[in-house]
């Protein structure tokens, strides 16, 4: 073991889940083969080089796992994947599970200097990485890295392209004879992944997850979407190796035996093609993504005929990464012609959802306006969630807002390599302190205010960026919307709209101002900047890039 990875859950409520059925008690890997064993040539994987079946895709994941355990990696070690989503990063995934060592997946494009700190904190034994995608040169970059990181040994460099000097060539490793490889079979409680957070932190928290919590809790989330239990066809916009891509391997394959279609790299004309092509039954995407599919499926609706046409309609479009407005909602749910199910997750170990026949405004029956956007009921075979007085931990009645916490089936080990995180984010008795303010109605739904951190702070007042964001959705003149808070040398802050028009006349500060009124916004919470943008950029993780956004308030003159 490369570094120490504790469970923070009692064990007798982890076994629990286990003995009552709730996790299926199989590593990841003996959950994949007994899927292949079920239905050998099933479609496992449809990605730019087409289609991979299980039976194919386990003789690759086994060559692969008899390539790594020559190189002497071992149970319990930590090797990083920097992969685009195709066929080798879920090679990686399941050829990892096999020997038992512990995958750290983070996306592409995240810079040297973040990968050099996950590496460094996890102890990794070995990274492997792209030779080149879309002008990054992940496996070379790695290779510089190596002499700073006196646990890494290996670099395998994963084509296309020539691997660079100094790495092992992912394609030889594939070409091992794995006729004499027998699986580990590491416990279903051991660790079988590390989640890294998308936030804003300077080092992003990572996050231990057992076999069980990924198959078991988060597999449970997907099953609630799968309304007569046929095997899954996932389209994941997002990255495998993002914490909402956990989704793909080991639940969509391992625990459901459903097959994966991937992009490489996001587009909305890739995911629309996509969509017509393999008429996927889940879509998996953040909402940004679906607000530029819905641009483009509205720019060619005008055509004559519509380039795309009438899609097929997928089982559901699950949107999660950042707060789905009901305007989105609404209107994708009407493009789709399906459900579009508002996901409330964090690498952290929290997971709600508002089921396929719900939607964010819901509201209980006679019960307040409310602030916050519906997640959905919890799930105790996912995550059970309470809310918690911010200042004392203790349980607050329904209808009150405190701070959302979380512990259930998908409950992560720990944070890895971090006390103070276990002590901040973790209870004496395991439940996850999510950092975010909810509420939970009297219907037992529960509402998401905001976050703890996440305000802007104007004269000493607090503002909900989420808040502002939610109102603005639905002004007909934007597409969509984030908000930031600008340093202002009087107030502290302001705050900054980043807006996508919707049409051709762009919304002024003033029309967006008189829209908050009349839905009730107070004075003090109306932006005081305004910045158009062609799109909303976005993170390697696929959520709303706000760093960059308040990077480009900093550089081009702004409405006030």
């Amino acid at each position: 073991m490369t570094v120490a990875l504790h469970d923070l859950l009692p064990t007798g409520l982890r076994r629990s889940w286990a003995v009552d059925g709730t996790c299926p008690d199989l590593d990841l890997y003996s959950l994949f083969r007994a899927r292949q064993i079920s239905d050998l040539h099933r479609t496992a994987v449809l990605d730019s080089k087409g289609a991979l079946c299980y039976t194919a895709l386990d003789r690759k994941v086994r060559c692969l796992a008899t390539g790594l355990a020559e190189l002497g990696i071992r149970a319990g070690d930590v090797v990083g994947v920097q992969l685009p989503n195709g066929r080798a990063a879920v090679m990686a995934d399941l050829a990892l599970a096999a020997i038992g060592a512990v995958a750290l997946p983070f996306p592409v494009g995240r810079g040297s200097l973040e990968a050099e700190s996950l590496l460094r904190r996890a102890e990794a034994v070995a990274v492997i990485a792209s030779v080149g995608h879309r002008g990054n040169r992940h496996a070379a970059d790695l290779r510089t890295l190596a002499a700073s990181l006196p646990a890494l040994r290996h670099v395998i460099a994963a084509g296309p392209g020539t691997a660079p000097e100094g790495t092992i060539p992912l394609s030889g490793l594939l070409r091992s004879d794995p006729a004499a490889f027998v699986p580990a079979r590491p416990h279903p409680d051991s660790a079988a992944r590390i989640l890294v957070s998308s936030g804003s932190e300077a080092d992003p928290k990572m996050i231990a997850y057992s076999h069980n919590a990924l198959a078991g809790g988060r597999g449970n989330f997907l099953a609630s979407l799968m309304p007569d239990g046929t095997p899954p066809r996932a389209l994941f916009l997002v990255p495998l190796g993002s914490a909402f891509g956990s989704s793909g391997t080991a639940v969509t394959l391992a625990r459901h035996g459903g097959t994966l279609v991937l992009l490489e790299h996001f587009t909305p004309q890739a995911a629309l093609a996509a969509i017509r092509e393999h008429a996927p039954t889940h879509v998996l995407g953040v909402p940004t993504m679906v607000r530029m599919m819905l641009d483009l499926l509205e720019d060619h609706g005008r055509q004559d005929p519509p380039q795309y046409g009438e899609l097929p309609a997928p089982t559901a479009l699950v949107l999660g990464g950042s707060a789905l407005d009901e305007t989105t909602a609404e209107q994708a749910a009407r493009a789709f012609r399906c459900p579009v199910v508002n996901l409330y997750g964090s690498a952290d170990g929290v997971n709600c959802h508002t089921g396929l026949g719900s939607s964010t405004s819901e509201v209980e029956e006679g019960g307040p306006d409310g602030a916050g956007i519906v997640a959905g009921r919890p799930d105790p075979r996912v995550a059970d969630i309470r809310i918690t007085d911010t200042g004392t931990g203790e349980p607050l009645p329904d209808g009150e807002i405190g701070e959302i916490i979380a512990r259930g089936p998908m409950t992560p080990m720990c944070y890895v390599g971090s006390r103070e995180l276990d002590a901040r984010y973790r209870t004496a008795d395991g439940w996850v302190r999510t950092g975010d303010l909810g509420r939970i109605d009297r219907a037992g739904l529960l509402h998401v205010v905001g976050r703890l951190k996440d305000i802007v702070i104007r004269g000493g007042a607090n503002i909900s960026p989420a808040e502002v964001e939610r109102e603005l959705a639905a002004h007909p003149g934007v597409r969509d919307v984030v908000c930031v808070g600008v340093p202002d040398e009087l107030m502290g802050e302001r705050l900054a709209a980043c807006v996508v028009p919707r049409g051709a006349q762009a919304p002024t500060l003033g029309s967006l101002g008189e829209h908050l009124g009349r839905r009730g916004l107070e004075r003090r919470k109306h932006p005081e900047h305004l910045l158009l943008v062609d799109r909303i950029p976005l993170t390697p993780a696929g959520k709303p890039d706000r760093t960059a956004l308040c990077e480009r308030l900093g550089r081009v003159a702004v409405t006030v």
